[in-house]
């Protein structure tokens, strides 16, 4: 049997009832006996091993007392965790909650070293990416097929607000050839004009900046306050998701200091479209 894997919903709605519990000066067990329930159920609900029912949030909070706007969010939280996202459509080739945070942030903040990130990929781009790993044809599709899906998200009507800031050198990177590239960075161009996308450049010419030897992360955030926002690492021995406020201040000051140098949003779509003339003619008048 595979083994559980709590939402991100869920695991918010455990630490919240968890904290709640403290806050009330409860033990697990005399919470438990209070509740007519075994310790190990509630000890459950609150490290998201196990789904509480709504009827079970309701219980708790009778218990633990709180303000009716908490209580009301967590109620709509006890009732979301069951709600089975597109994502696991693609249980088998996406792994962690990094689609399920895009899904449910209202704003999201991006550092890209290396590749424009998968929101922003154009086809092209993405199937010259995926295909440089050792991959079947069917897993290639599916990869793709996820990709592709996950830009849908900008489009949607509660769409959150995509802020990107992408070092030169992602630009100037090929992935694929020139033509890809090049269709990359009009895709860009057009992104940039949605309301809800910012894209902006840290120029070469910066020099030495904040967001040197950072490395790329994303940072999530959420549109109720009970829910602290959540960075995203990428690692060498894998993915890593950062919740420790202390931390997440730390990369939301980064990234602050890196806007800082960026380019202006009409200075970097001069620049990308720069760039993207180059790649035009490399296209046109090949070597």
């Amino acid at each position: 049997m595979a083994e559980y894997s709590p939402t991100v919903r869920h695991r918010r709605l455990a630490s919240e009832l968890r904290a709640l519990r403290e806050s009330a000066g409860l033990s697990p067990e005399n919470a438990a006996a209070a509740l007519g329930w075994s310790r190990p159920k509630l000890v459950r609900f609150e490290t998201a091993k196990a789904q509480p029912k709504p009827a079970d949030v309701a219980a708790i909070l009778d218990l633990y007392g709180c303000e009716e706007s908490l209580r009301l969010a967590l109620m709509q939280l006890a009732r979301d965790i069951r709600k089975r996202g597109w994502w696991t459509a693609y249980d088998d080739v996406l792994t962690g909650p990094f689609a399920e945070l895009e899904d449910v942030a209202s704003e999201i903040k991006s550092w890209q070293i290396e590749l424009i990130p998968g929101l922003l990929q154009t086809e092209q781009y993405a199937f010259a990416m995926i295909r440089s790993g050792d991959l079947s044809e069917e897993e290639l599709d599916r990869r793709l097929q996820a990709r592709m899906t996950r830009k849908t998200l900008l489009a949607r009507q509660n769409a959150p607000k995509l802020t990107v800031i992408l070092g030169e050198v992602v630009l100037r990177r090929v992935v694929g050839d020139a033509a890809t590239m090049q269709g990359q960075l009009q895709s860009l161009l057009a992104s940039g004009q949605r309301p809800n996308v910012s894209i902006r450049i840290v120029p070469m010419s910066a020099g030495l900046h904040p967001g040197l030897g950072e490395g790329s992360f994303v940072i999530f955030g959420f549109p109720s306050p009970m829910e602290l926002d959540v960075v995203y690492l990428e690692s060498a021995v894998g993915d890593v998701y950062v919740e420790e406020i202390e931390q997440v201040r730390r990369c939301n000051l980064t990234f602050s200091r890196i806007s800082d140098v960026a380019l202006s949003e009409e200075d970097s779509a001069h620049l990308i479209a720069d760039i993207a003339k180059e790649y035009t003619q490399s296209h046109e008048n090949p070597a």
